[in-house]
């Protein structure tokens, strides 16, 4: 339901401005504006929108639909969305690409993508559309996707991930509409990197979960290591996907659309119970502004940023490196390799292998050859 900010006869609202804000290669919204409480309630209305704690502003993922959302919330207040305007100029495609790209997308919706990979699919052809947005589709060919690598991608350093992200894209694009003339199976991809995840010690855990004293934060924080949970799956937690009596947590669609289910401990349960008395959510475990909507991803990651401040560990920590913690201290344990493939919902026996070279239970007893000069 739209918001309305009622003002005095003669009186100017304050001044709302909208720019884009790209991050890494996903563009969103940015809705700013001196703090007032009627317009923080219309903005907070806009479905999708989010405060950023760290930009200390507002976003919302940008396409055409939600920058049309958000015009129809803001309309008669004082918007001033030029520069808006003018990245969308910018960033329009052609009818005949624009009708490729939205063939794309409906076979995307109707073969129940998942939303993120929709988004990030979407935003990848899109890219690669509007780097040839004066070319015909017909004559789009392997050779225009190397020239592309090396004028967009490397030259702007983007990561191999990103890189084989687009490939990945312009190869389901090519399935789905047939108007280029790529050779998929002859679309070379990037040498893969080859990364450890990164892993904390049961110490350093102890102290991140313990920094705040506030108990939602460490209630997330804890489930985020506890139950080896990503992101996505915490957020999207409800009160029934809590089965207490069984002593376990149903983690429902994630990664790859999969359920599963995975244990939890007593104390975890007990340290829930104490959040819940405390906070009575009504639907999602954790829930954000408005009462219950979902909490934001923007701020989970301010709750570990502080969290790690204050426990004195100066590393770059993430939400995800307590999952890769999980997994390692679980094999540290001597827990079976199959079961961590099955608590992490991987598919692949291969992405959980990747675990035995940062255990460190083997390692730690190889003795140095310095020891013996």
């Amino acid at each position: 339901m739209k918001t309305t900010l009622q003002t005095s006869p003669g009186s100017r609202s304050p001044e709302i401005r909208l720019s884009v804000f790209t991050k890494g290669s996903t563009p969103y919204l940015s809705i700013r504006f001196p703090y007032d409480l009627r317009i923080i309630q219309t903005v907070r209305s806009i479905p999708g929108a989010h405060w950023d704690p760290k930009y200390r502003q507002w976003f919302i993922r940008l396409t055409k639909n939600t920058y049309r959302e958000v015009l129809v919330h803001l309309d008669g207040l004082n918007v001033q969305n030029e520069e808006a305007d003018r990245w969308f100029a910018d960033h329009e495609l052609p009818d005949s690409h624009q009708e490729a790209y939205e063939i794309f997308q409906r076979w995307l919706e109707t073969n129940r993508y998942s939303a993120n990979t929709v988004n990030s699919y979407l935003s990848a052809i899109k890219t690669f559309l509007l780097f040839y947005k004066n070319t015909r589709l017909e004559v789009l060919e392997n050779d225009h996707v190397e020239q592309f690598n090396a004028a967009f991608i490397l030259k702007k350093g983007y990561s191999i991930s990103y890189q084989n992200q687009i490939l990945s894209a312009i190869k389901s694009f090519q399935k789905v509409t047939q108007r280029a003339t790529f050779d998929i199976e002859h679309l070379r991809r990037p040498r893969k990197e080859r990364k450890l995840p990164h892993v904390l010690s049961k110490e350093e855990i102890k102290k991140i979960i313990y920094a705040s004293r506030n108990i939602k934060h460490r209630c997330m924080l804890s489930l985020l290591y506890g139950c080896g949970l990503r992101r996505s799956e915490l957020l999207a937690l409800k009160l029934t996907d809590i089965e207490s009596e069984r002593m376990l947590l149903r983690v429902r669609m994630g990664k790859g659309k999969k359920d599963r289910m995975v244990p939890l401990s007593p104390k975890l349960l007990e340290l829930l119970r104490a959040y819940y008395l405390a906070y009575k959510p009504k639907n999602y475990v954790f829930e954000g502004q408005p009462a219950g909507r979902a909490y934001s991803s923007a701020s989970l990651r301010q709750v570990l940023r502080q969290a790690v401040h204050k426990a004195g560990i100066n590393k770059g920590v993430t939400p995800h490196w307590l999952r890769h913690s999980y997994a390692t201290h679980l094999l540290e344990c001597g827990t079976d390799l199959r079961y961590i493939q099955e608590l992490l919902g991987h598919n692949s026996s291969r992405t959980t292998e990747i675990y035995t070279h940062v255990s460190n239970d083997k390692l730690k007893t190889i003795p140095s050859p310095f020891d013996s000069l």
